[in-house]
């Protein structure tokens, strides 16, 4: 199937591979890492983006991602925010999703890590059954989630500005061109904060060429569970 056939905002069909990990018919593509994704969270965009160390003294801190997918991303930032955040301090983490998947394939596929099981109850209990619009949830007082069901280039393009940083987590670059179109790049680019920093597993010339002509100083580095590299990126603090 073509993913542009299906709804916006509609579920996507899924496949069940090796019991809970959910594979994309629509895209023919894994929602993550089949090494371990919530380890590659870690390496990729929270390293990336050099978290949690940068939200230290921050009194807020906005994160922005591509691709909700499952939340895998979301409940291990989560994770982490709630092990090293100060009171008083807020996380606000936007995700542009065309395809929300629905409450209880989040939960069948974040189930397989026991590490995240309080993320993944509190994120499916407050989920709503049919997810459109904006998906807003303020989840324990310091911790503000909002997934936008959409297209991500009008999702972002109508987001305010100021994010901190941003998860590119679109599924793969070969498989979903229009997450990775430099189009959308510069839009996320106009809507960091200057400072602010991207990071993807992607590491396609093409994704590497379009972050740049975005405006992004971009640096390889050496990607997650053997893959070879995955980039990651600033903008420039005099960048307006």
């Amino acid at each position: 199937m073509n993913p542009d056939q299906i709804g916006a905002g509609a579920p996507q069909p899924l496949e069940w591979r090796d019991g809970d990990m959910p594979y994309s018919t629509a895209f023919g593509d894994h929602f993550y890492c089949q090494t371990d994704g919530r380890l590659e969270c870690g390496h990729v965009f929270l390293a990336g983006n050099g978290l949690p160390e940068r939200w230290n003294g921050r009194q807020e801190f906005l994160i922005g991602e591509l691709g909700f997918g499952t939340g895998l991303n979301f409940a291990e930032t989560w994770r982490q925010w709630k092990l090293h955040r100060a009171a008083g301090q807020q996380l606000h983490f936007i995700s542009f999703e065309l395809h929300p998947m629905r409450g209880e394939e989040i939960d069948r596929a974040l189930s397989h890590w026991p590490e995240i099981d309080a993320e993944r109850q509190a994120l499916t209990a407050a989920w709503p059954e049919t997810p459109a619009g904006t998906v807003s949830l303020d989840l324990d007082g310091q911790t503000r989630l909002s997934v936008v069901c959409g297209a991500a280039l009008d999702g972002v393009a109508a987001a305010r500005p100021g994010f901190d940083a941003w998860y590119l987590d679109g599924f793969a670059p070969s498989r979903n061109g229009d997450m990775w179109s430099e189009e959308l790049m510069r839009r996320v680019h106009e809507k960091t904060t200057p400072g602010g920093t991207f990071a993807t597993y992607a590491a396609a010339g093409f994704v590497r060429r379009n972050l740049i002509a975005a405006g992004f100083a971009v640096e390889r580095r050496q990607g997650f569970a053997g893959k070879r590299e995955m980039l990651c990126g600033i903008k420039a603090p005099d960048t307006h």
